[in-house]
């Protein structure tokens, strides 16, 4: 289906409502996506962005019956991930020697993906290209989220064609933000940043600066997933500041996994400490082998201090921790306080193993940790409960 924005602009994406994994079987997509893709006519008709592989042929049919091949003047790449560009093949066959226009880094990386020599025109940030009575400038975002990223903003309708950043995977009826449930919108929005972006947070804020530097107004954010921003396009901004700048909560998220439940009680038992040292202080709690893990990331990300546990298994640490602990610390958080907890019944160096985990993705590790020998008692989980106490 397409849909007019603006009496220029129309959006010819794909609403992928049976998504539920993305990046492989990285993120979890609970209630779907979409895969922006805009159309703006003037003079000259550009193309931003198309849609994901799997889509590629009815995306390109149903986009040539509301265009000619021939009335299609550009094609604009803002970033190469195939979620974007998967269409590019089937719809160059029908674009033979019409330019593409990306980054240098883009042309790099939509080589890599699809082996095709086409008609690359490298852009710059401040590069502008004529439709007519307006123009297409463009904005290098390296890193938001791959090297090649970048934005394009329409001169005349004031839009910020702003790729993944801003976006949010939610598939919806509706296409814009002021239409959805603002629940639903904020938690995908703050899940996707904590997920994506987080460990290129110093580059975000000094994206958002350069663009505003450009003073250019602003009435629409259109980004390549999820709802369009026109009810105060700002506010996305805004929050990306703030999630940029070592965004915490008062919040305490401890994260465990358990064999025989000594670990659990231990995590109930800290978390009640916690609780009743600091009752205004939002204390939650999840067993990783049955979490999603997307979901357990965006409560770390939103926490100002985590506790980690495990029990020792051959010497290390269980799975679905080990796991989680990595994905941790790929994403560089910062000031953030962290603790280690664990029973154990034969050697138990998961406490100390998960310290160091935490102390080399970023965190600071207040102590050494609680370690309690086999199931813990009722003097042990006074134990744990003092420790829910320190600060």
């Amino acid at each position: 289906m397409h849909f007019p924005i603006t009496e220029s602009v129309t959006w010819v994406g794909k609403t992928d409502w049976e998504l539920r994994k993305f990046h492989g079987e990285e993120y979890s997509t609970h209630r779907g996506t979409t895969y922006n893709s805009y159309l703006v006519r003037d003079q000259k008709t550009a193309l931003i962005d198309t849609v994901w592989t799997p889509f590629a042929k009815p995306y390109v049919d149903e986009l040539l019956q509301t265009i000619s091949a021939d009335e299609i003047d550009f094609v604009v790449a803002n970033h190469a991930e195939c979620d974007h560009s998967g269409s590019l093949p089937e719809l160059m066959r029908h674009l033979p020697g019409k330019p593409i226009y990306c980054t240098a880094n883009g042309v790099k990386s939509l080589k890599g993906l699809y082996h095709a020599d086409w008609n690359f025109q490298v852009v710059k940030t401040g590069d502008r290209l004529s439709l007519g009575e307006k123009e297409l400038i463009f904005i290098e975002a390296p890193m938001l989220h791959w090297p090649d990223s970048m934005f394009c903003y329409l001169t005349g309708e004031d839009i910020l064609f702003s790729n993944d950043a801003f976006g949010q995977h939610l598939a919806a009826e509706d296409l814009y933000n002021d239409q959805v449930d603002p629940s639903e919108l904020w938690a995908e929005c703050i899940k996707y940043y904590a997920n994506i972006l987080t460990p290129f947070s110093p580059l975000v804020l000094k994206k958002i600066q350069q663009f505003a530097g450009l003073d250019l107004p602003l009435k629409m954010i259109c980004p390549s997933h999820g709802v369009l921003w026109r009810d105060n396009p700002m506010q996305i901004v805004e929050k990306y500041l703030q999630w940029a700048d070592n965004y915490q909560e008062d919040q305490i998220t401890l994260l465990y996994d358990t064999m025989w439940n000594g670990t659990r009680k231990m995590a109930e038992t800290i978390a009640a400490g916690i609780s009743q040292a600091s009752p205004n202080t939002t204390v939650k709690l999840f067993n990783c082998a049955r979490s999603d893990k997307n979901d357990v990331i965006t409560e770390v990300f939103k926490s100002k201090a985590v506790l980690v546990g495990s029990p020792t298994i051959n010497q290390g640490i269980l799975s679905a921790m080990a796991g989680i602990l990595e994905e941790i610390r790929g994403l560089r958080f910062h000031g953030k306080k962290a603790a280690a907890f664990g029973a154990y019944g034969w050697s138990g160096e998961s406490t100390k193993m998960i310290s160091n985990k935490l102390g080399e993705a970023g965190f600071e590790v207040v102590n050494d940790g609680l370690r309690l020998l086999w199931n813990p008692d009722t003097e042990a989980l006074q134990q744990c409960e003092a420790f829910g106490n320190k600060d």
